[in-house]
């Protein structure tokens, strides 16, 4: 199916949040198909997911210790869906769980991980000892059409278990943390103890053709039902990756990708000094445009399987990157040092733009070209899905012209474009465009408005923070065409939020979309940028679907959604089939 060019509306749903009647306490694969058929039948054009890539220890999608690898928590324990699963350890799952699990408003990642870990051991066994010789076949055709990216992955895997269930490869024994030394020594734990070792290690190759099987058939449902499925690319992979210990030639261990300073975050002195510090290391680009851009593809090839959209984060990063001479774990140690005193401890080297900045003509021309060769590998990739690219954040003036002229979306965030000190109005968007109020790093709409009218009214702050205030009540006013007194304006209310809903679904650009959490008011965040912890990556609806549908206020908002959606980004899936 293709409908390209075709104006959309979206909703944000990272896969971790919906709620459906016998899950174990995180979104699943079958949850998501009940919104799938949900956005059909309310005329939503596509779900929009973060990354779905397994995590390290941190939970971060944006933190993957695999390209490719998909993460298993997402995976629904159902009987019919996993070969050798019996009814009754689903139900002793869930007891185990229990209600502070099973209804918390964040995921306990840890209880969830060790009870879907336990799930699928158990059915493993049965699975090896059973009779299932159409699924072992099937597995085996896995196993040999992803041999390229499966096999290192599962002995990474593998190689953690021996380390204690630990990413951190940099701290593994001696005796297997460099890869010739983990073939060695794979091959010399199966010759002690034989045929163990290689179940051991297929463990994590089944894991994933159970993983690659939902998600191709959540893939399928969407597609028969004509809602696309958008995916996540982040800018990095995590320094303590299968890619990264098996490929290290690809990548730069001395410098780690982030962002520069931003007197904003007001909660971390760190990146109001230094800036953002992720801590993925930075691409050797000669070595991956040697090699014809070998990794990318793969990379993208796999994501397609799934997604008939992915934005790529931090897009930026294709044409330059703010990089680190050192790991986040040093942040503490360097925060409050002086430039100098920096240079004493790293070597003489600074945070910088990466490999060169914008600050001349010819600087910028080749930081152009850098990212027209990269992001012509990705599309080329990419095949018949569509790109968008996150370019928020400090964007150079040739970024934007460039990636329309590749086909690329960028974002518009409508309270921060502004021209002649008004905001700019929806119908001048570019068609080449993806706009929203917010990310995944955001605050909703509703808190957005709420710390914009707190600031207006000046209600606890400085004079330079209430004249912000203002200005972005103005702006959010201006696009949503709303009257209203700067200095004292409304408590953000169901009219409030329409008349801004309404307006981004009637902007020019080719995708509109909205989190979840604003279609209904809400003020839970899903990540915090420069924090760790509990809240991040974690928060879930309250409600099932079926509980949604049956709620007479959420009623009222699906119904003005759908009427929006129709008056301005009708769907005609029959005819672009």
């Amino acid at each position: 199916m293709k409908l390209r060019n075709q104006r959309r509306a979206g909703v944000l749903l990272p896969a971790f949040s919906p709620r459906r009647k016998d899950d174990l306490g995180i979104g699943d694969t079958r949850a998501l198909e009940e919104w799938i058929r949900w956005a059909a039948s309310h005329h939503v054009g596509f779900l929009q997911l973060l990354p779905i890539n397994e995590t390290g220890a941190d939970n971060s999608p944006y933190n993957a210790i695999s390209s490719v690898a998909l993460d298993p928590v997402y995976l629904t324990m159902d009987p019919q869906l996993i070969p050798g699963l019996h009814e009754s350890d689903s139900t002793a799952a869930r007891a185990f769980l229990g209600k502070e699990v099973l209804e918390a408003r964040l995921v306990d990642y840890a209880k969830v991980g060790i009870c879907k870990r336990t799930l699928l051991e158990t059915a493993y066994s049965r699975f090896l000892a059973g009779d299932f010789a159409a699924e072992k076949q099937e597995l085996r055709i896995f196993q040999q059409e992803e041999a390229s990216w499966l096999n290192d992955y599962s002995l990474f895997r593998w190689l953690m278990e021996q380390a204690g269930g630990r990413e951190h490869w940099d701290h593994w024994p001696k005796a297997f943390h460099t890869p010739a030394l983990a073939r060695e020594y794979f091959h010399a734990e199966r010759r002690k103890r034989g045929d163990l070792v290689v179940r051991e290690q297929t463990y994590f190759s089944w894991v994933q053709w159970l993983c690659f099987r939902q998600w191709r058939a959540v893939r399928a449902l969407a597609d028969q039902l004509g809602v696309q499925l958008m995916g996540d690319v982040p800018i990095g992979i995590s320094y303590h990756s299968a890619d990264v210990f098996f490929q290290p030639e690809q990548f730069d261990l001395e410098w780690f990708g982030g962002a520069p300073a931003e007197t904003m975050f007001k909660h971390d002195l760190f990146i109001q000094r230094w800036g953002q510090n992720w801590g993925v290391p930075l691409y050797r680009w000669d070595t991956m445009e040697e090699n014809g851009y070998t990794w990318w593809k793969q990379r993208i090839g796999k994501l397609t399987e799934i997604f008939n959209i992915f934005r790529i984060d931090h897009i930026l990063g294709f044409y330059r990157i703010y990089a680190f001479p050192w790991r986040p774990e040093r942040n503490p140690e360097m925060i409050d040092l002086s430039p100098d005193e920096a240079k004493q401890r790293t070597g003489g080297r600074l945070p910088q733009w990466a490999w060169r900045d914008d600050n001349t003509e010819e600087n910028r021309r080749a930081n152009r070209d850098d990212g027209d060769r990269r992001l012509r590998a990705i599309i080329a990739a990419a095949g018949d899905s569509e790109v968008v690219g996150e370019d928020l954040g400090c964007v150079p003036e040739y970024v934007r012209p460039h990636l329309e002229s590749l086909g690329i979306a960028g974002f518009r965030i409508p309270h921060w474009d502004s021209d002649d000190g008004h905001v700019v109005n929806g119908t001048r968007y570019p068609e080449c465009s993806f706009a929203t109020y917010a990310t995944h790093d955001h605050d909703t709409l509703a808190s957005l408005w709420e710390s914009f009218r707190l600031n207006a009214i000046g209600a606890t702050c400085t004079a330079d923070e209430q004249a912000g205030g203002q200005w972005n009540i103005r702006m959010m006013a201006e696009f949503g065409d709303m009257d209203i007194d700067i200095e004292n304006p409304p408590v953000y209310n169901h009219d409030v939020q329409w008349k801004l809903l309404d307006a981004l679904l009637a902007c020019r650009s080719r995708y509109a979309a909205l989190m979840i959490t604003d279609l209904f008011g809400m003020i839970d965040r899903y990540n915090m940028p420069g924090t760790v912890g509990a809240e991040n990556w974690s928060f879930r609806l309250p409600f099932t679907l079926e509980e949604m549908l049956a709620d007479p206020d959420k009623q009222k908002e699906l119904q003005q959604l759908e009427a929006s959606i129709k008056r301005h980004r009708p769907l005609d899936s029959v005819s672009s089939q």
